[in-house]
């Protein structure tokens, strides 16, 4: 079945996902990141018993508890509350596949915090060795929190040999769970390692032997992060299924980004290795600022890419962008949308009852004896239901620019064939008479092709059924 629809004019709700979502990632690969790179330099420091460097560290605790713990929460909730609304089939599959995995990442979520605000709030308080260990335990939980929810977003790009018959831990150990950790364990590392790289180029300008000591440490880091980057985008390039490599290569924007990620990977390396590493002395704001722009470049892209290159699927051969199961779309077609789904079948009884059948069903055939105005609201409600996941009616994707110009041949052979017009779109899961009734409605949208083109071709009609609306418009000038 069919949930119902959330709609965003001109946005999308799944646009909504993606503006949490991005400042979440990027604040939860910090705090994994950062934890390992603070309970590193934090052991470190209390194994040669540098005062000033502990003094230092201290100082990026608080405001790493309040951006990871206080606000990455926030935000982790922000994205299950629109994941809720904007993709449910795709939410509650997940939930379901992955309850007992769901379980150990809130266990270890709340080790993260009790042993996060003892690290901060018990420092001095502590024995350095039961100190950096209570360090080393947020670390530890944290890289596992990472581990758990990467292997669960890497099955919705490829789910492998997994079967709904088959346990958690096949959905898990996908073909994409062990790149994808390698790329993200480094991403962590990087933006951590480049956060306080950038924060020691404003913070210790008068204190030249702790900035050394910062700068060829926090180097070392930037560049093991790089190189995990590196290794684990290309093995992740090598593993994704055909649908994502054709994604890929028929996006010339996800081209350029895939390119984006490896230029600013290297770049990050080698310049932090003639750089600071080999040639203390670098550390200033100005190439600090360059270094953490060019993290977040490869960090973010590196993202943007794993999401676009799922499309048709939300998880991969199992349920629609659309969120439709891929094993209930030949009922769909045979039986029809709107009768497959609760919601749309109480809405067709209580608006049209007279449309359906002594035994509760849709009678098809009385759809296209409505009168037009009630053809465009069901075609409106097949629009929503069917394609508001990726298409808004005006703005953001909008439906009305992207057929603009078109005809009633050109939009109704889109509908009935979406996969086989771009490979970005599900199959369309309707019949025949509701192929129709969207058409109607996304004619009503669709603008008029832009004005001065005055091409004409043989087999012009007056029905919209023609090859250019256009030569239609000049001849009843």
């Amino acid at each position: 079945m069919h949930y119902p629809w959330w709609y965003v004019p001109n946005f999308t709700a799944p646009m909504l996902i993606a503006g949490i979502a991005t400042i979440h990632v990027f604040v939860s690969l910090y705090a994994v990141g950062g934890g390992i790179v603070l309970a590193g330099e934090v052991s470190h420091a209390y194994r040669i018993n540098d005062k000033s460097a502990l003094d230092y560290l201290r100082t990026h605790t608080l405001f790493f508890i309040l951006l990871t713990v206080v606000f990455g929460a926030i935000t982790g909730v922000g994205i299950w509350w629109t994941i809720g609304l904007a993709s449910p089939l795709a939410t509650e599959s997940l939930i379901h596949i992955f309850v007992f995995g769901w379980a150990m990442e809130y266990v270890f979520f709340v080790i993260e915090i009790v042993s996060a605000f003892i690290f901060h709030y018990y420092w001095g308080r502590l024995a350095p060795n039961v100190h950096a260990t209570v360090g080393w335990i947020y670390a530890v939980s944290a890289y596992i929190s990472l581990v758990l929810i990467t292997g669960i977003t890497a099955f919705q790009l490829d789910i492998g040999n997994w079967t709904p018959e088959k346990g958690m831990w096949s959905a898990f150990f996908n073909p994409q769970t062990i790149p994808q950790i390698l790329a993200r364990s480094g991403a962590s590392l990087l933006l951590a390692s480049l956060y306080i790289y950038l924060h020691a180029a404003f913070k210790l300008k008068n204190h030249p032997q702790l900035r050394s000591l910062i700068e060829n440490r926090i180097s070392k880091w930037g560049m093991a992060s790089a190189a995990l980057v590196t290794a684990g985008g290309a093995w992740w390039y090598v593993n994704i299924p055909e649908s994502a490599r054709s994604a890929l290569a028929g996006a010339s924007a996800l081209n350029i980004l895939t390119a984006l990620i490896f230029l600013a990977s290297a770049v990050v390396f080698f310049m932090l290795y003639f750089g600071p590493y080999r040639h203390p002395g670098w550390l200033n704001p100005g190439f600090a600022i360059l270094y953490f722009l060019l993290g977040i470049a490869a960090t973010g892209t590196g993202e943007f890419i794993r999401e676009g290159v799922r499309k048709p699927y939300i998880v991969y051969n199992y349920v629609t962008g659309n969120n439709v199961l891929v094993s209930e779309i030949p009922k769909l077609q045979a039986t029809g949308y709107l009768n497959g789904g609760v919601w749309t079948k109480a809405y067709m009884r209580q608006q049209y009852p007279r449309v359906m059948t002594t035994d509760g069903n849709i009678d098809y055939n009385k759809l296209l004896e409505l009168p037009t105005t009630d053809q465009l609201r069901v075609g409106e409600v097949l629009f929503q239901y069917h394609c508001n996941d990726c298409h808004s009616t005006r703005g953001f994707s909008g439906i009305d620019r992207l057929t603009q110009g078109w005809n009633k041949d050109m939009v109704s052979t889109v509908v009935t064939h979406l996969d086989k017009a771009h490979f970005f779109m599900p199959p369309w899961c309707g019949n025949d008479t509701e192929a129709a009734l969207l058409t109607k409605y996304i004619l009503s949208l669709s603008e008029p092709a832009p004005p001065g083109m005055k091409f004409s071709y043989a087999g012009d009609s007056e029905d919209g059924s023609t090859t250019d609306v256009i030569a239609r418009e000049e001849k009843n000038r």
